[in-house]
């Protein structure tokens, strides 16, 4: 059986909801605080393939240092993204679910079904 990571905020009721899932369901999981957690580059360009996602996508837009680091300027590459997420890892949406090469964002945290 393969083992879930889950990038876990346990603030989060939606991050708590989607890791009770799992618990539920008997799977093994690591859980990563990324937010105590320091981040890589390719961690994240990782997570983003599995997602299928592009960085942008992984904002958490209402965040104020999404607003007071102008994150919405189209010029940003999506390295300069990443590099947000790293410095400002409450930027990135969670909870995200990894299950080999599938990932999932835990919004609905009935989204981890998908990957049981």
């Amino acid at each position: 059986m393969s083992k879930f990571l889950i990038y876990h905020n346990p603030r989060c009721s939606k991050s708590r909801q989607a890791l009770k899932i799992i618990q539920d369901n008997n799977c093994e999981y690591t859980i990563k605080l990324y937010l105590e957690e320091t981040l890589t580059i390719k961690e994240i360009e990782d997570v983003l393939l599995k997602l299928k996602m592009e960085p942008r996508a992984l904002l958490r837009i209402d965040e104020e240092d999404y607003k007071s680091n102008n994150l919405r300027n189209l010029e940003l590459s999506d390295q300069d993204i990443i590099n947000f997420m790293i410095k400002f890892p409450k930027l990135i949406e969670r909870p995200i679910i990894i299950k080999d090469l599938d990932a999932v964002l835990g919004r609905p945290p009935e989204n981890v079904n998908n990957l049981i």
